[in-house]
């Protein structure tokens, strides 16, 4: 057990460590390959864990499809062409009912394959590509540390917090070691997170931040669920084993999926000043 946490520890740190670099110092495009390599390499984890459950899908159309949805939104973003994302998300939709049209065998799980394919696109490719649009509004590169921590935290917290107190199952059916004990504690440490990270967003009210550290410490939780109930159903623990102590990348930035697009609409909705 020791042991775990110590891999979770460093590999967390030298993750941490080589993302704040490329999110300050380096150029934006950079920040875009790190977000399509997380993107490519989630997608990967998430069709092979298909492929193991008998579930047909075209695993590298769908890899190399999630990836064009984020590079889409840098070059509309940062080199100024048209902003083809949505009109790539049709394409790819298209192209998934024209791959099954092709198939030769006579199989029944069509609906099934389109549908975890496509279901890959959104949840994953299309989600997580919405740190490229935060990144380039006004102070991008503080928000996206704001999200990430503020969410992260909350994920930290729920972990060793339920581990330490935790009694009382959240949605054993889901996730029997999640507990609300955990979930309580990991809310908390999201608002003080969030808190504290108003010393480098002074722009935003107290109101705004614990608000935020509410949302983001609810809706986390809530994307952590939710890769537990689709693993839970493929019979897996972990999406994958390339970063030791945590598993895979889809382990990574499960609880990032829903946070990053609705901190991006609260940002530009509610704060028009951003």
């Amino acid at each position: 057990m020791a042991d775990n946490i110590l891999k979770r520890i460093v590999t967390s740190f030298l993750i941490v460590l080589g993302s704040w670099i490329i999110t300050f110092f380096l150029p934006n495009w950079a920040f875009c390959l790190l977000t399509v390599s997380f993107i490519g390499i989630a997608l990967y984890e998430f069709f092979s864990i298909v492929e193991e459950k008998k579930i047909f899908v075209y695993k590298h159309f769908g890899v190399i499809a999630g990836i064009i949805i984020p590079i889409a939104a840098y070059l509309h973003l940062g080199e100024g062409y048209a902003d083809l994302e949505a009109f790539l998300i049709v394409m790819a939709c298209l192209f998934t009912f024209v791959l099954q049209f092709i198939r030769k065998d006579n199989s029944k799980d069509h609906l099934t394959s389109i549908a975890v394919t496509l279901f890959a696109l959104f949840y994953i490719s299309w989600f997580f590509s919405f740190f490229i649009k935060i990144k380039f509004l006004p102070e991008g590169a503080r928000l996206v540390s704001f999200l990430i921590v503020v969410t992260k935290t909350g994920d930290i917290g729920a972990y060793f917090i339920g581990k330490r107190f935790g009694k009382s199952s959240l949605i054993p059916r889901i996730s029997p070691r999640k507990t609300k004990e955990g979930a309580l504690g990991g809310l908390f440490c999201s608002v003080a997170s969030a808190f504290i990270c108003k010393l480098f967003l002074p722009d935003f009210s107290y109101f705004h931040i614990i608000l935020l550290g509410f949302l983001l410490g609810i809706i986390g939780q809530v994307g952590d669920l939710a890769e537990s109930l689709f693993k839970r159903d493929f019979d897996v623990k972990d999406s994958g084993q390339r970063l030791p102590g945590l598993g895979g990348m889809l382990d990574v930035i499960d609880s990032l999926l829903f946070t990053a697009p609705i901190f991006y609409f609260y940002v530009k909705l509610l704060l028009p000043i951003i």
